[in-house]
């Protein structure tokens, strides 16, 4: 299974897009309708979907897997009497599958029979700008994560990889998460992180947005959990959005960490310590965009 790309609604989306590809670095993928569909330079139809709505909130956030994968997620959702519907995708990459809410309402969709697209070459040499390879994770803010966490490996059959004083991450493949609940005591979107190539990507992404007048919320930095490197942004039209790259792969028996696994020395929050964190700036963008479901619940 592999995380795909979130879908979005709000009021502007082609100036959401416009951004998203001048300065962050994503490609257009298509556009249908008043929905804009953005790219990164690997094989991933799109990542990011903007569509119109008078409202700003989380759509979705989709995982393509294979058959077996959405049958058994499919049954074990069934059983426990999620709210789902099944689903036809009429975004790039086409698929069917589901849409599944979680107990605190975060909207994944899964879908089987998904097609790639081919790679592109991201990197100029002649300019700064560097792209997006695609998402590394999707993070969501959560009144209680543990329940989340238990939920998703009984019924998702996701992993929680890390446990710390912040969050649960969770993975769905090698890759130490694709997902994470923060321990915040609401449900909205935290972040979303995109894959760069290298750490020298992603400083040279720090200073292509430097260049363009934006400076990171937090990071340069490296995480504990996971040990990617990270610089997070708050883009202009609301959401926290991370540069990051190289998070840790683990084995199948990867041993679940616990909070005091993960400290730090006094006034550090990350393995560096070298960069100050706009705690009350990322806090409010943390809380912007909820997820909302905006269809009713059908048969599996």
């Amino acid at each position: 299974m592999k995380l795909r790309s979130i879908e979005i609604a709000l009021p502007d989306p082609a100036g959401a897009a416009a951004w998203m590809v001048d300065v962050w670095g994503l490609y257009p993928a298509d556009v249908r309708g008043s929905t804009h569909y953005l790219r990164g330079t690997g094989t991933m139809p799109y990542l990011v979907a903007f569509e119109q709505s008078d409202e700003e909130y989380v759509r979705s956030t989709t995982f393509v897997c294979s058959g077996e994968e959405l049958a058994a997620i499919k049954a074990r959702v069934t059983d426990k009497g999620w709210a789902a519907k099944p689903v036809t995708s009429a975004d790039p990459g086409e698929g069917a599958g589901l849409l599944v809410e979680l107990p605190e309402g975060t909207i994944l969709r899964f879908l089987a029979g998904s097609s790639e697209v081919e790679a592109i070459d991201g990197f100029a040499k002649a300019s700064k700008r560097v792209s997006p390879v695609k998402l590394t994770h999707v993070v969501f803010n959560s009144a209680d994560a543990e329940l989340l966490g238990h939920a998703v490996e009984e019924v998702l059959g996701f992993r929680v990889s890390d446990r710390t004083k912040g969050m649960v991450f969770v993975r769905c493949n090698d890759s130490h998460h694709s997902t994470a609940f923060a321990r915040a005591g609401f449900a909205s979107l935290n972040h979303v992180a995109f894959e760069m190539d290298d750490l020298d990507a992603v400083m040279r992404g720090i200073g292509w947005m430097r260049d363009n007048g934006f400076a990171p919320a937090w990071g340069p930095g490296r995480h504990g959990p996971g040990d990617n490197v990270y610089a997070y942004y708050i883009a202009p039209f609301g959401p926290v959005i991370e540069y990051s790259t190289a998070v840790e792969k683990v084995p199948a028996d990867y041993r679940t960490g616990k909070p005091d696994d993960w400290t730090w020395p006094e006034q550090r929050i990350d393995q560096w310590g070298i960069s100050d964190k706009d705690f009350a700036g990322l806090r409010v963008a943390e809380e912007r965009f909820r997820c909302r479901r905006d269809w009713e619940p059908a048969p599996l």
